[in-house]
C-alpha cells in the first residue's frame, strides 16, 4: 500500500514536470515593448508653430549711403562691435569739404558786415540824439533834425538786412554740412557688423525705389532678440499677449528658453500652397539668454495655454482613442487594456485624472506587431520604437 502511494506521487511529479516542459517548449515568444511609468509632474496644454520660426534681432539695419560715390574710408570689418553714431564708411567728398569751407568763410564775412552795419546804426543813433538836443536849443534847423532821424532809420534797416544775410550764410553752411554728411555712413545704434558689401575705392550705389540692391553694411543689434513664428489660424484664436511660452532652438538641443507672447499679428498670412497662419512675436524673458544667441537661428515656440502642477501624467504616445492605454503587468508579463480619464495634454504629456496610479507601466510602442491586450510581453531596453 505504501509502495503504491509513493508510486502515485512520483507519477504525479513526472506529469507536472512534463506539463511544464511542454508549456515551456510551446510557449509564445514574448512581444518586446517599450514602456514608461506613470509619473507626477506638470502638464500644460499648448499650441506650437506650424513651420519653423526664426530668431531675429530687435533692431537690424541694412545701411547704404544716400548718395553714390567712391568709397574712400571703410573703418570697420565684419564682426566688429560698434557704438551708436560711429563712422562706418565714407565716400570721396573733397569737393564737398571745400564747399563747407567756402560756406564758413562766407558766413564769417556776412557776420562781419552785419556787425559793421549795426555799428554804423549805433553811431547814427547817437548822432541823431545830439542833433535833437541842439534842435531843442534852436541851434540847428528842423531839416537837419529830420535828416538825422532818417539816417537812423536807414542804418537800422541796413543792420537788420545785414543780420538777415548773415543768417542766410549760416544756413548755407548747414546745407553744405548736411550734403557732406550724406557721404558718411554712421551706425544708428550699437551693434555688430554682420556683412559689408564693397571695398575701398569701389563705387557704392544707393538702392533706387523698386530696385533692391545689397546694402553697404548690415548692422545687427546683438543685445536684444525675439522669435517670430507662424501659428495655425485654428490655434491663434486661443493665444493672448503676455502668455508664457517655451522656446527651443535647434542649435541648443533640448534646452528650453522661457519667454512671453509680445505681439500677435493683426492679420492672417495667406500664402499659396501653405496653411493660413498668424505670426506671433515672442520675446525672451531672461536677458542672460541673449549672450549666446545669433540672429537667424531656427526656433520653435510652445505657447502655454493652461497648466496643471503636481498631477499624474503619461506620455501622449501611449494614449489609445483618447481614453485607453495598454498596461504592462510585470508579474504576469501580460499586456492589459485599461480605460482612463484624461485631462489636458500636449504632444509630449497627457494628464491622467483616473484609471492609473503612479508607477504603473504604460506601453508606448503601440505600432509594433503583436502589441495588443493579452499578449505575452517583455520590456525592450533598446529604447527604439
Amino acid at each position: 500500500m505504501q509502495r503504491s502511494y509513493k508510486r502515485s506521487l512520483v507519477l504525479a511529479a513526472l506529469v507536472t514536470v512534463a506539463a511544464g516542459i511542454s508549456w515551456y517548449v510551446s510557449r509564445p515568444e514574448p512581444v518586446a515593448v517599450l514602456v514608461e511609468p506613470a509619473k507626477r509632474g506638470t502638464v500644460a496644454r499648448t499650441v506650437a508653430n506650424t513651420r519653423a520660426g526664426t530668431v531675429k534681432a530687435c533692431r537690424r539695419a541694412k545701411l547704404s549711403p544716400s548718395v553714390g560715390g567712391q568709397i574712400s574710408q571703410l573703418t570697420v570689418e565684419e564682426g566688429d562691435q560698434v557704438s551708436a553714431d560711429q563712422l562706418l564708411m565714407e565716400l570721396w567728398n573733397d569737393d564737398l569739404k571745400a564747399q563747407v569751407m567756402l560756406a564758413n568763410s562766407e558766413a564769417r564775412a556776412a557776420r562781419a558786415k552785419a556787425q559793421a552795419a549795426c555799428a554804423q546804426s549805433d553811431l547814427a543813433q547817437r548822432e541823431a540824439e545830439r542833433v535833437l538836443r541842439l534842435r531843442q536849443d534852436q541851434l540847428v534847423s528842423e531839416e537837419q533834425a529830420d535828416r538825422a532821424l532818417a539816417e537812423v532809420k536807414v542804418h537800422h534797416a541796413e543792420c537788420r538786412a545785414a543780420f538777415a544775410q548773415a543768417k542766410v550764410a549760416l544756413a548755407n553752411v548747414q546745407v553744405a554740412v548736411a550734403t557732406l554728411d550724406r557721404t558718411r555712413l554712421r551706425a544708428p545704434f550699437a551693434g555688430v557688423i554682420a556683412e559689408i558689401t564693397g571695398e575701398l575705392d569701389e563705387y557704392a550705389t544707393p538702392s533706387p525705389p523698386g530696385i533692391p540692391t545689397p546694402p553697404a553694411i548690415d548692422l545687427v543689434d546683438n543685445n536684444c532678440f525675439y522669435v517670430s513664428a507662424p501659428i495655425d489660424e485654428i490655434d491663434a484664436a486661443a493665444i493672448e499677449v503676455g502668455m508664457p511660452v517655451r522656446i527651443t532652438l535647434d542649435a541648443f538641443g533640448d534646452r528650453e528658453f522661457p519667454g512671453i507672447i509680445q505681439r500677435i499679428a493683426a492679420y492672417v498670412l495667406d500664402l499659396e500652397k501653405q496653411a493660413r497662419t498668424v505670426d506671433v512675436k515672442t520675446e525672451f524673458t531672461d536677458p542672460e539668454d541673449y549672450k549666446r544667441l545669433l540672429a537667424g537661428y531656427t526656433a520653435d515656440v510652445e505657447v502655454i495655454l493652461k497648466a496643471h502642477a503636481d498631477t499624474l501624467y503619461i506620455p501622449t504616445e501611449a494614449v489609445i482613442d483618447r481614453n485607453k492605454v495598454l498596461i504592462f503587468n510585470p508579474q504576469s508579463h501580460r499586456l492589459e487594456r485599461r480605460r482612463i480619464v484624461t485631462g489636458i495634454s500636449n504632444w509630449n504629456r497627457t494628464e491622467v485624472r483616473s484609471g492609473l496610479v503612479a508607477g504603473e507601466y504604460v506601453v508606448i510602442s503601440l505600432n509594433r506587431e503583436g502589441v495588443q491586450a493579452g499578449a505575452y510581453a517583455s520590456v525592450d531596453v533598446s529604447r527604439e520604437p
